[in-house]
């Protein structure tokens, strides 16, 4: 119940809020832009986005141009509404023309350095593709909400984000954004750092090493072992141990890791014996490998090892 009250006093309030500052405005706003909202009412959101601010001059409202500081000169359409205005954002105009209005005050800082030649630049895709200018609260820049913009696009990462062993994405804790800058890169796949595994070290700073023993896809690619976006695999593995394991790794003795035996092998007949668990198997069972943790059983330090005993255990094979 207090939870509710509070919800609508603050709902109140920000209607309150709303309505004071749109009769302010019509007060104070240039002329064309006050024009162009009694034609374009469903606009009006922007008196309460951060492009409608009047006390920043840095806005569009704040140094006075209002509409057409994003929109050119609306002086011919306003003579007659057939005549179009310079930039219009949708299908009409090209990705670049209405970029090039974003970028006229967005052109600066490191986010946005790398916007040239990247992957979201050469295929199309406008500012206004993801960015709600006209909104009170544009849904890209909220963790919860983020997400949702990004799998317009991205299907597979929708499916992916609703998998069992995942990132906190839907929950808010985790955005696209905080490993990957849509605007471009120096990275591969828009990564905000150099590299996958420095990005990935951001937050997963233990395992960085440096290791006696360095387990070498950790240090080439954290997305040769796993998928942060979601798997079904423990720890967003791409597959479970073994199986993932022996992409890479013979499994012990040259055998296949399988549950009833090699192929050819009538193993599953009463008093047939599995060659996994007979005397040229090393000493090791072959069936094992596929249960529980499978290769972690025993090659614990997968990331990387700091024992320096070279026979006992050899801790290059990543054991403890």
């Amino acid at each position: 119940m207090d939870l509710l009250r509070a919800f609508l006093f603050r709902w109140v309030v920000a209607a309150f809020a709303g309505l004071v500052c749109t009769g302010a405005w019509a007060q104070t706003a240039d002329p064309t832009s006050q024009r162009c909202l009694k034609c374009h009412e469903e606009q009006s959101g922007i008196l309460n986005a951060i492009h409608g601010t009047k006390a920043d001059a840095r806005t569009p409202f704040g140094s006075g141009r209002g509409c057409q500081a994003c929109h050119g000169d609306a002086s011919a359409h306003l003579a007659n509404s057939k005549n179009p205005v310079p930039v219009k954002f949708d299908a009409e105009h090209s990705a670049d023309l209405k970029n090039g209005a974003c970028l006229t005050c967005h052109s600066g800082g490191s986010k946005r350095s790398h916007w040239e030649g990247s992957t979201h630049q050469t295929r199309d895709v406008a500012c206004a593709s993801c960015h709600t200018v006209h909104a009170p609260r544009d849904k890209v820049l909220t963790k919860i909400t983020q997400p949702e913009v990004c799998f317009t696009c991205h299907k597979q990462q929708r499916v992916e984000v609703n998998r069992t062993f995942r990132h906190a994405i839907l929950e808010g804790k985790v955005a696209c954004s905080d490993c990957h800058n849509p605007h471009g890169s120096v990275g591969p796949k828009l990564m905000k750092r150099d590299s996958v595994v420095e990005t990935c070290y951001q937050c997963h700073a233990e395992k960085r090493g440096p290791f006696v023993h360095n387990h070498e896809p950790v240090q080439e690619d954290c997305s040769n072992c796993h998928n942060p976006h979601g798997t079904v695999a423990d720890s967003m593995l791409k597959v479970r141990p073994p199986f993932l394991c022996h992409q890479c790794h013979t499994p012990h003795g040259g055998q296949i890791a399988q549950l009833i035996g090699q192929p050819g092998q009538l193993t599953n007949l009463p008093g047939a014996t599995s060659p996994l668990l007979s005397a040229t198997s090393s000493g090791k069972s072959g069936i094992n490998y596929t249960q529980g943790r499978g290769c972690l059983n025993c090659h614990t330090q997968i990331h990387g090892g700091n024992n320096p005993s070279a026979t006992n255990p050899p801790a290059q094979f990543m054991l403890r």
